[in-house]
């Protein structure tokens, strides 16, 4: 008995050589331990084990054999390549003059993850099945005698025992309806397909391509290699459909040796598989990105992560302008304690609803065909001048230009702003892309609608809980500097870095649609701002002349907006910058990878504000530009500030929902994502290592 987390990874020979050696060591070091462990086993063996026939043995005919095995509760056998430690069934049959064993068929395994090592177990009854040919000159004279001597590993997590039995069996002479067992056998088995897999090696990963038809739904895959010492069991297992085919990349193991042929089971989730054979040959690249599997993280991770971006959102550098709203509501919220949960909650509401409405919108679109992602609307030009007018009207009302009154939610006094204040952060928020986020709204992507949209749900929540712990909270609320003269002052104060803001959206209008098209925005916000201010003033048009400013303003609008539809000329980002980077394509990045050299892609976006101070501290800087330069490193840049189909289908093949997003492409390996907020040193380190 022994623990299973030393056994390393070998062949069979291996495997019996180092258990003996294993078991011998424990009883030479430990004797007096060793006796008491062997004194508490059980009687018998923890698996139990049978030998059943399908039917007769008729002479040049089949008859299918099984093994039928049902470990104690806790206890587990091993598929015929065991993983990352046990070892798998051996059998040694003794059957009469002539008659054959073939290979012997299992059903699909199961994953168990213990210590960091990758198991493939069966953990309830099972069977496996042994076709048997019986020559055509055999001449039965008594029921056959079947016998198999038969070995196997069953362990727990905490200890493992070796265990074998001789099965016997007397075949019947006539059929007698056979074992009703074997229905739900052959059932179990995985079928082989019917055409011929690919597999290729791309660096450091195994990429295999398995005929299979778009139309078969997919719920979670996981590629079982028969092969031992080819992959590493424990990593992640990444998939795509790319029509007709599913396309596995599984990381090889340290030191593989190259195969001519690799056979497995491809499982399908719930039970499902099929088994294939694989040749060399090519392997489809791109394709729709499926969920990853093997180290797929759970639901309630998810969640958590959701929660934290969120949350983190409150610090990152897209979110400060509007922290100015949020402190002027949370010093106003001391007022009392029920207006105090009234404010929070209206926040929460405000942006709990932005996120949800978003991600929805977002899923239907994609479900239509779209290639969008987080922050899709920053990409069209009229949702961006439909921003740029709100701060402009924003920093104009901090700025004391015009105050407006108060819009209520009822009759009982309960504001509004609160809830306009966390529509407009969750909006404005959008952008960004922080830690714990990535992996989130990845997986929203992939999710069943409501699972998706419970995570959008978490992402707001995340961006609210701040506001929402100090309306319900005393002990932070009391914290609040009290209202008072200075909160006119920081109101005034707080029209800088919302102005900052407007002049953000314009410099993204003149990068969607030119400079034509960014002054049309700007006069556009510049009349609406006088507008309000007007208003503000008491001014009214008289009582018989309503109908003709409504209409008046109504044709300002639409020649407005007639004007910057004729004035937008969609740019076209320049390559070059201090990495030389060029625009990312599919043959610019073969070309690359081809090259033999270090490639780099960063995927941006002009309304990215996360992405802008990454290529500000570590992207554009002389001390990268140099190590690139000695290290031969590519570089190629990916803008999806208008939603290009083709990044988006690269940020898509990456399981990534927006940007930012770094990749390292070290010479002849996989796809590196780097970390989603870069220091100055980031990419100097990846540069200057050994090659």
């Amino acid at each position: 008995m022994f623990d299973a987390r030393i056994m390393p990874r070998l062949d069979a020979l291996q495997m019996q050589a180092g258990l003996l050696l294993a078991l011998l060591a424990c009883a030479l070091m430990s004797f007096p331990a060793t006796a008491q462990i062997a004194g508490k086993q059980p009687q018998g063996n923890n698996i139990a084990a049978r030998l059943v026939a399908d039917g007769p043995a008729r002479a040049g005919e089949q008859v299918t054999l099984a093994i039928a095995f049902d470990p104690k509760p806790g206890w587990h056998g091993y598929w015929k390549n065991p993983g990352d430690a046990g070892y798998g069934l051996t059998l040694d049959w003794q059957l009469p003059a002539g008659w054959e064993a073939g290979e012997v068929l299992y059903p699909v395994p199961e994953t168990l993850l213990i210590a960091g090592l990758m198991n493939h177990v069966y953990e309830g009854p099972h069977a496996v099945l042994v076709p048997v040919e019986v020559p055509a000159t055999y001449d039965a004279d008594g029921p056959p005698q079947i016998a198999v001597d038969a070995r196997w590993l069953a362990c727990t997590d905490k200890i493992c025992v070796p265990e074998s039995a001789r099965l016997t069996l007397s075949l019947p002479m006539a059929a007698n309806g056979g074992d009703a067992r074997f229905d739900r056998w052959r059932a179990e088995l995985p079928p082989l397909i019917d055409r011929t897999a690919r597999f290729e090696t791309a660096g450091d990963t195994l990429r295999i391509a398995i005929p299979l038809p778009a139309s078969l739904g997919v719920a979670d895959p996981h590629l079982y290699i028969e092969q031992t010492g080819l992959v590493d069991y424990a990593a992640t297992q990444q998939f795509a459909r790319a029509g007709d085919w599913l396309v596995g990349e599984i990381a090889l193991s340290a030191s593989p040796e190259a195969p001519q042929r690799i056979e497995g089971i491809l499982a399908l989730g719930e039970g499902e598989g099929i088994r294939f054979s694989a040749v060399p040959g090519p392997v489809p690249e791109g394709g729709q990105v499926l969920a990853a599997s093997g180290e797929a993280p759970a639901y309630w991770l998810l969640i958590l992560g959701a929660l934290a971006g969120g949350l983190l959102l409150n610090v990152m550098p897209c979110v400060f302008p509007i922290l100015s709203l949020k402190a002027l509501s949370l010093a106003r919220a001391g007022r009392s304690k029920a207006e105090a949960r009234m404010e929070g909650l209206s926040y929460s509401a405000g942006v709990v609803l932005a996120c949800l409405g978003l991600g929805g919108l977002l899923l239907a679109l994609r479900a239509a065909g779209q290639q969008v992602g987080w922050a899709f609307q920053l990409q069209q030009p009229g949702v961006v001048v439909a921003l740029l007018v709100l701060a402009g009207a924003i920093t104009a009302n901090l700025a004391g230009l015009y105050a407006l009154p108060s819009f209520r939610l009822s009759r009982s006094g309960r504001p509004l702003s609160s809830f306009a204040t966390g529509l407009l952060a969750a909006f404005v928020a959008t952008p960004c892309t922080g830690p714990f986020m990535a992996a989130a709204l990845g997986a929203a992507l992939l999710l069943p609608p409501i699972a998706a949209l419970l995570l959008f749900g978490a992402l707001g929540l995340g961006l609210a809980l701040p506001f929402l712990l100090i309306g319900f909270i005393p002990a932070l609320r009391n914290r609040l500097p009290k209202p008072g003269p200075w909160m006119e002052r920081f109101r005034r104060m707080m029209a800088i870095p919302m102005g900052l803001t407007a002049l953000a959206l314009v410099w993204l209008c003149w990068r969607l649609g030119g400079p034509w098209f960014a002054l049309a925005a700007v006069l556009l916000t510049a009349a609406a701002v006088a507008l309000l201010a007007l208003w503000s003033a008491g001014y009214r048009p008289a009582r018989n002349r309503g109908g003709y400013g409504i209409a008046l303003a109504t044709l300002t609008a639409v020649a407005a907006v007639g004007t910057m539809t004729a004035l937008y000329s969609p740019s076209i980002r320049e390559a070059g910058g201090m990495l030389n980077a060029q625009p990312l394509s599919e043959t610019r990045l073969a070309e690359a990878r081809a090259s033999g050299a270090p490639v780099f892609v960063w995927f941006t976006a002009d309304w990215c504000v996360t992405c802008k101070v990454n290529e500000q501290v570590a992207i554009e800087r002389a001390e990268t530009q140099a190590a690139f330069a000695d290290a031969g490193v590519v570089s190629l840049v990916g803008d999806w500030t208008r939603g290009d189909p083709e990044i988006g289908g690269f940020l898509e093949q990456q399981g990534a929902a927006g940007v930012p997003l770094y990749i390292w492409y070290e010479p002849g390996a996989a796809a590196e994502q780097l970390p989603q907020v870069l220091g100055p040193q980031s990419l100097v380190s990846l540069a200057e290592r050994p090659r």
